[in-house]
């Protein structure tokens, strides 16, 4: 029996690449990341590898998820140990009181609506005040023609559970403002996926 704890995402194995090239265009030499919902790790192995000046915290609510994590991230020295979060909570234990950069992807249309403004306050909370939360997954757009692909991805989450699906583009900035934070910017991704960058409406 294999006692490799890896889980592997073909979403993450995909969109890696993309991911990480917006990283190294935007991100200075070194800082501190919190990523939100980290799944099965790959995001964190493969980006925490390739940004060595920066100290990766990697998070999530499953258990079986943070082994994953563990166990992809094992051999990386820049990665603290995962932590146990749910952005609902009120606090994060664990989290430092200022981090640089919060990223988080493909979590808000696979979890109930709450969770956004949950994740907007708990990084209203933990943002160094040039600090950025940078999203990545579909969004919905007013203006702007949905793909084929992402209304067939949404139908298919609403019948899984009618709590999740993709959102508007334009509700996520709603919650974002509740709490201080502007969209800055929004970059097209592979796959009709956006990276979203968040920051604090008081920074440049």
């Amino acid at each position: 029996m294999s006692t490799d704890l890896r889980e592997h995402s073909p979403a993450a194995e995909r969109n890696s690449g993309p991911i990480l090239a917006e990283l190294l265009r935007r991100l200075p030499r070194t800082g501190v990341m919190l990523e939100i919902a980290s799944g099965t790790g790959q995001h964190a192995a493969h980006f925490s590898a390739a940004l060595p000046g920066w100290r990766w915290i990697a998070s999530d609510s499953d258990a079986r998820a943070l082994l994953s994590i563990r166990a992809w991230c094992a051999d990386i020295k820049n990665v603290s140990d995962a932590l146990p979060l749910d952005v609902m909570q009120p606090f994060w234990a664990g989290v430092p009181n200022q981090v640089d950069t919060i990223f988080n992807a493909n979590m808000l249309h696979i979890s109930p609506w709450p969770t956004c403004a949950a994740l907007m306050r708990g990084a209203a909370r933990h943002m160094s005040a040039q600090g950025q939360l940078l999203l990545y997954g579909p969004f919905l757009e007013e203006g702007e023609t949905t793909a084929p692909s992402n209304l067939d991805f949404d139908a298919d989450l609403r019948a899984r559970d009618a709590a999740w699906g993709i959102r508007r583009l334009a509700d996520v900035e709603d919650q974002a403002a509740a709490v201080g934070l502007k969209l800055k910017e929004r970059v097209p991704m592979p796959a009709n996926n956006l990276l979203l960058i968040l920051t604090r409406r008081t920074s440049a």
